[in-house]
């Protein structure tokens, strides 16, 4: 919704401007075609020739989540940690033995069903579950463990991120491209200069449409979603983060309540619970 407002209104002012100003927006309607065509047509080869198939696929997979509103939120990140309390818990007091069911068949696990919102995300249940298994087989202590941590989440966090450097690299094309329609048109121009003056004016403005697509597409629509895409990328690996912190703490033999106290606080402030809400939901959810 966010990025249809902020489309609407940069788009708006920008042409609103322009109407103001006695702009003809015909002459932008007439020339749009042929100009999108140059720009958006070479811009979406050379993105594709720019990068690997399994970028392209991801970049396509990550533009619907632009348009919704943000996962992770303050009470998936409750959940969360209400479903490593309750892990940690068993294993405080039934021993580490007794999660081993949970940690391998996670979809059957009641301890995983019970919080959906996490439960359902094959990539949270698979970094639990990992390094529970290792956690379980005792053969890790929890320096070796957090290094692990670190390189899968630095993995993780490269990969993600594959799509918005793309999209980046896109946007900074884009310009060069608009040019590209512009000088066309001005050679096209300059091979009719026995036409009338109004002739030739139409013609230079049209060739102008395109340097101005160009750096519209770039820093009003394709630059911003990389920028928002982004940061939702980043909010991954923050709930990766969390639970890498909360694990750390229990192996160090630190109390549940306390662990998961320990990957609260690496939050982001907007969606941390206090420590009385999350106190509260942990005993609610028990």
């Amino acid at each position: 919704m966010f990025v249809i407002i902020g489309y609407a209104i940069a788009l708006g002012c920008i042409f609103g401007a322009y109407v103001l100003h006695g702009g003809n927006v015909d002459v932008i309607a007439a020339a749009l075609p042929t100009e999108m065509m140059a720009i958006a047509g070479g811009a979406l080869g050379a993105f594709v020739v720019c990068n690997q198939p399994k970028v392209l696929k991801s970049t396509l997979a990550a533009m619907p989540m632009l348009l919704k509103s943000s996962k992770y939120t303050k009470a998936r990140y409750m959940e969360l940690m209400a479903l490593l309390y309750d892990i940690l818990q068993k294993a405080r007091k039934e021993g580490l033995m007794a999660i081993e069911k949970d940690v391998e068949d996670p979809k059957n696990s009641p301890l995983f069903k019970k919080y959906q919102a996490v439960g359902s995300d094959h990539h949270v249940v698979e970094f639990i579950t990992d390094y529970l298994r290792m956690m379980v087989s005792g053969n890790l202590n929890p320096h070796e463990i957090e290094s692990l941590m670190d390189t899968e989440i630095e993995t993780h966090h490269h990969e993600a991120h594959q799509p918005a450097a793309a999209l980046t690299r896109l946007a900074g094309g884009l310009p060069a491209f608009g040019i590209v329609a512009a000088v066309l048109g001005v050679v096209n121009t300059m091979g009719s200069v026995g036409q009338p003056p109004a002739v030739l004016g139409a013609m230079i403005g049209s060739a102008l449409v395109g340097t101005f697509l160009g750096i519209l597409l770039a820093y009003a629509i394709v630059e911003p979603l990389a920028g928002l895409l982004e940061q939702k990328l980043d909010e991954g690996s923050k709930e990766l983060q969390c639970i890498k912190t909360t694990l750390l703490a229990s192996m160090q033999g630190y109390a549940p309540a306390i662990a998961v106290e320990f990957g609260r606080k690496t939050l982001y402030s907007t969606e941390r619970p206090t420590f009385i809400e999350l106190e509260s939901h942990v005993k609610g959810k028990k």
